[in-house]
């Protein structure tokens, strides 16, 4: 299988000449650990099987959340935890994006972007809800952020999964059927609000912004389809190493779906045009990708517990939620192994001056 890793170490070179000027801090973080993942670079683990003596040796992942050779159970806890706060309810889910004069802008200015972006979408859900008397004042909202379209070219936009109905003080007010708000109505108050938030902040408007943007509200059924397709890119990063199809050398093939007719599509470029199109996704650090809120968010355990319980929902134990990992057998008697050494890649202590007044 053709890895990110692989072209990375072949046209890091040429990369770094041609988009060097547009990278920050988070790219050159990302590019590091990519490189470093499964090697000595990420330190050492050593097993030892005490009934046959036999011995394994290990390279350690790197961690990082766009790298696509590690942290392959993180997006599976990360769906189980989420599974937990399945109500059985109809859901829907709210795409809110950015139109494309605002992308120079936003790139400019991501994590501003990104937060208001969050921010804005929010207040734009939950005064639909207070203005609609068939629905509760408070929402449940699990919000993700994208910054790619299908096709990997920078489009920011936010997903939000919303549980069909709403709190009342502690009345559950339900919301059946396949509409919750209005797409193009959505779509001018959250531009409405996005805009008032940039001349506050005093940034200068682009020329030419459209007057209609783009918000769909669809329903998606139970959730946990909608669930699934957000925690697919949440990490390792925007695009799987099995979608790489072709590499040469110099040429980089890879394969997509197409948003229109879901067919898949493929796309070749040079190396490092391909490398900046999937690295320009990686976020800086710090900035969560992942939000949620009213009673979905951590702080509503109990509203979300008293509200399963009014709604009769059957939780799984936590046994079966969160298994422990498996042991590492043996290769020649399948016995566990045990772990004998685990060292720690060597890191440059971070020396910090304080400088004179």
């Amino acid at each position: 299988m053709i890895t990110l890793a692989q072209i990375l170490r072949d046209h890091q070179t040429s990369l770094q000449l041609r988009y060097g000027g547009r990278m920050r801090p988070e790219h050159h973080a990302a590019i590091r650990s990519i490189l470093a993942c499964h090697t000595p670079d990420c330190g050492e683990v050593r097993y030892q099987c005490a009934p046959c003596q036999q011995r394994q040796q290990a390279y350690p992942s790197c961690g990082h959340r766009s790298c696509p050779a590690c942290q392959h159970g993180t997006n599976r806890q990360w769906l189980e935890r989420q599974r937990q706060k399945l109500l059985p309810v109809d859901y829907f889910l709210v795409t809110f994006t950015l139109p494309v004069q605002l992308r120079g802008f936003a790139w400019h200015h991501l994590r501003w972007t990104c937060h208001t972006l969050f921010q804005v979408a929010r207040e734009t859900l939950n005064q639909f809800a207070r203005n609609d008397q068939r629905l509760g004042n408070q929402l449940g909202l699990v919000g993700v952020l994208h910054t790619h379209s299908r096709r990997l070219a920078f489009h920011p936009h936010v997903h939000i999964v919303i549980p069909g109905g709403g709190l009342t003080g502690s009345r559950w007010q339900r919301r059946a059927g396949k509409y919750l708000f209005n797409g193009r109505a959505l779509a001018r108050v959250f531009r409405a609000k996005f805009l008032d938030r940039m001349r506050k902040q005093g940034f200068a408007l682009p020329d030419a912004i459209p007057q209609d943007w783009i918000a769909q509200c669809e329903q998606v059924g139970r959730g946990d389809h909608a669930l699934t397709y957000l925690a697919r890119y949440l990490y390792r990063g925007v695009l799987r190493e099995p979608n790489i199809v072709a590499y040469d050398g110099e040429q980089v093939t890879f394969r997509y779906r197409d948003s229109q007719t879901q067919c898949w599509q493929t796309l070749t470029e040079p190396a490092d045009r391909f490398l900046w199109r999937v690295l320009q996704h990686v976020l800086p650090k710090g900035l969560r990708r992942v939000r949620e809120y009213g009673f979905l968010h951590s702080g509503a355990r109990k509203t979300l517990h008293r509200l399963q319980l009014l709604l009769r929902v059957t939780l799984p134990s936590m046994a079966t939620v969160s298994q422990p990992r498996k042991q590492r057998a043996c290769p020649c008697c399948g016995q566990p192994m045990s772990l004998t050494v685990w060292r720690q890649p060597c890191r440059w202590p971070v020396i910090r001056r304080r400088w004179p007044a």
